[in-house]
């Protein structure tokens, strides 16, 4: 453990300093200072800041991930000459970019809220849009390791990840469409629920507009969906399958890192 803080230290340092996590932290505060200035309800603002981090911060989160591991190639390749452990290595690497983000991402938002938001009617809200955030960027942090450390190519890689931040983010809510005409006639609602739960995007993005009552227009369908994510056990399936989508790439990341040939 005191190898995997050593890393950790050093990269969280180095990727602060980053002009990524700058531009990151400015765009949400910026975006953050105007919604919660200029709007008076404190939801609608929510909402709207939510509909730009669940787009934003995964693909911002993908392009960023897979850019610094092959920047670091040289670095990796350095400290894996020294008697250290592959797992070390990867662990420190992976929390020493994702934190930064994280941070980043989180004072942006809170800062603009204390300062011109109702702090009591929208704390609740406030706390799902950071959490969401924080994980989205961790599992969008953990793919875009795996993918550049199975590619060597780093402009497969790069182009591999914008790929599936568009199949996630903007693909998959058509495929879901397509599926709804092509079974209208049978009950697929489940179904849907189940599908909704392997994309985290759309997991995330429907958890978070169910908290507003525009859940409602969304029809039977909706009233499912809310139904099951508004329980309590429907909320808990909701994080774990988002931590799961952070778990599994990450676990895939490692035993790849420690059978590749660098």
């Amino acid at each position: 453990m005191e190898l995997v803080f050593k890393i950790l230290k050093f990269e969280f340092n180095n990727v602060f300093r980053s002009k990524w996590i700058i531009f990151f932290f400015a765009f949400f505060f910026m975006t953050s200072y105007a919604l919660f200035s200029f709007e008076n309800n404190t939801q609608k603002a929510l909402l709207s800041l939510f509909n730009l981090t669940a787009y934003l911060v995964p693909l911002i989160s993908l392009i960023f991930g897979t850019m610094y591991f092959y920047n670091s190639k040289e670095y990796i390749e350095m400290i894996l000459c020294q008697p250290i452990k592959r797992s070390s290595l990867f662990i420190g690497l992976f929390l020493g970019t994702t934190l930064p983000l994280s941070i980043g991402f989180i004072s942006g938002v809170l800062i603009p809220f204390i300062m011109f938001s109702d702090f009591k009617s929208g704390i609740g809200l406030l706390s799902l849009l950071l959490l969401i955030g924080m994980l989205l960027t961790f599992n969008s942090i953990a793919v875009a390791f795996f993918i550049s450390i199975k590619l060597t190519d780093k402009v497969k890689g790069l182009s591999l990840s914008i790929f599936f931040w568009l199949v996630t983010a903007i693909l998959f809510d058509g495929f879901l469409l397509l599926i709804a005409y092509l079974l209208e006639d049978y009950p697929v609602e489940k179904f849907m629920l189940g599908l909704i739960l392997i994309n985290p995007i759309d997991l995330s993005r429907t958890l978070f507009i169910l908290n507003f009552d525009i859940s409602a227009l969304m029809g039977y369908t909706g009233a499912l969906f809310k139904s099951f994510f508004g329980s309590s056990l429907g909320t808990i399936v909701s994080f774990t399958s988002l931590l799961l989508w952070i778990i599994i790439p990450t676990l895939l990341g490692l035993r790849s890192f420690n059978k590749k040939d660098f």
